[in-house]
C-alpha cells in the first residue's frame, strides 16, 4: 500500500475541529511521507448496514473527523505547506469498498426542500474504484479524495471543522486527487496539518451537503515553501480533470439572476426536476445522485445585473 512511507497515522489519531493547542501525533522533517487511516465523514456512525434512521440520529459533535495534526519541522508562520498528494486507497469491509451519500435535514443547497432523512449506500471494488452502482439507474464514475485537509489557525480556541478556512480545513475540491500539489498557508509553528473527510466520488458544490463519503488511507508528501506569504490555499493538477465524466457530454440546466446562490438553487433544482421526470427517479434520490457527480459553474458574472450558473450532469451515469 505504501512501501515507501514514512510514518503511519492510525484511524485512532483523529480529532474534530481546529485547535492550535492539540498536541500533534507525530513531528516529521521536510520530505516525510506519510499514510493517514481517515475515518469517514460519519467518525463510523454509518456503515454499510446502516438505515435512514441512522442519518436522523446522527451526532453533530462526530462529524469530519480528520486524522492527525502532524508537526512539520521547521514550519513558521508565512511559510507554505507543500503537499503532494499521492494516493488514495479504500479500506474494505466484507470483501468491498464502501461509502453513503445522505440527505441530513438542515444541510445542503436544498434543505428548505428537502427536509426529511435520505441514504443511498454505495459499495465498490477496493483494489480498483472504478466505478459503483446507483441503484436500478446507473454507475457514478469514482475519484477519490480528501475533502478536508489543511492546517491549524493562528486564533486561538477550538473552531468548527465544517466551514472551509484560509488555511484550507474542508475545501470539498474533487481535483485534490491523487497527483495533485496543494500549497496551503502555515499560520502556527509546525503547520500542525491534519486531513480526512475522504470521499470516492463527489460533484463539484457537494450540493446535497454529502458526497460518497468513504473511508480510505490517504498517502501524502509534506514538504516547506519558506516565506510564501499564501493569502489563500492553491493547487495544481497532474492533468485533465473531468476525463472520467466526459465521454457522452451532459445535461445542463441554468439559473439566471442577479444572486449566484439563488442561481445555483435554481439550477440543481432544475436538474433534479429533469432527472425525476425523464428516469422516473424519487427527488430525493436525484438530489442524493447530483451530489455525487453533478458540477455547479458560474457561466456568466460580468452582464449586469443578471448572472448565469450552470448545472452540468454527466450523461454517461445513466446511459
Amino acid at each position: 500500500m505504501c512501501n515507501n512511507c514514512d510514518y503511519t497515522i492510525h484511524g485512532a489519531q483523529h480529532h474534530f475541529g481546529w485547535d492550535n493547542s492539540r498536541p500533534p501525533a507525530q513531528r516529521v522533517e521536510p520530505g516525510a511521507t506519510i499514510r493517514f487511516e481517515c475515518l469517514d465523514s460519519s467518525a463510523g456512525q454509518l456503515s454499510p448496514r446502516s438505515t435512514v434512521g441512522d442519518v436522523a440520529a446522527l451526532d453533530f459533535g462526530r462529524i469530519n473527523p480528520v486524522s492527525g495534526p502532524i508537526h512539520v519541522e521547521g514550519a513558521m508562520p508565512g511559510d507554505a505547506l507543500k503537499v503532494t498528494i499521492d494516493s488514495f486507497h479504500p479500506q474494505a469491509q466484507d470483501g468491498r469498498g464502501w461509502g453513503w451519500t445522505a440527505n441530513i435535514p438542515g444541510f445542503g443547497l436544498l434543505a428548505d426542500q428537502f427536509t426529511q432523512p435520505a441514504l443511498t449506500l454505495w459499495s465498490f471494488d477496493p483494489a480498483n474504484p472504478d466505478s459503483a452502482l446507483f441503484g436500478k439507474w446507473g454507475r457514478v464514475p469514482l475519484k477519490p479524495f480528501a475533502g478536508t485537509i489543511g492546517c491549524a489557525m493562528a486564533e486561538p480556541g477550538a473552531h468548527s471543522i465544517v466551514p472551509p478556512r484560509r488555511v484550507g480545513g474542508n475545501l470539498d475540491i474533487r481535483d485534490l486527487a491523487a497527483g495533485s500539489v496543494l500549497y496551503l498557508p502555515v499560520e502556527v509553528e509546525g503547520a500542525l496539518f491534519s486531513i480526512g473527510d475522504t470521499h470516492a466520488a463527489q460533484g463539484d458544490g457537494e450540493v446535497c451537503g454529502t458526497a460518497i463519503e468513504s473511508p480510505m488511507d490517504a498517502v501524502v508528501k509534506l514538504e516547506l515553501v519558506k516565506d510564501a506569504n499564501l493569502r489563500f490555499p492553491r493547487f495544481t493538477t497532474a492533468g485533465p480533470v473531468t476525463r472520467h465524466l466526459d465521454a457522452k457530454g451532459y445535461e445542463v440546466t441554468t439559473g439566471i439572476g442577479p444572486d449566484l446562490m439563488s442561481g445555483a438553487r435554481d439550477a440543481v433544482a432544475g436538474m433534479i426536476d429533469l432527472l425525476c421526470a425523464r428516469h422516473g427517479m424519487a427527488p430525493e434520490d436525484a438530489y442524493m445522485l447530483v451530489s455525487t457527480c453533478g458540477d455547479l459553474r458560474i457561466s456568466e458574472i460580468v452582464d449586469a445585473p443578471n448572472w448565469v450558473v450552470s448545472f452540468y450532469f454527466p450523461r454517461v451515469v445513466l446511459e
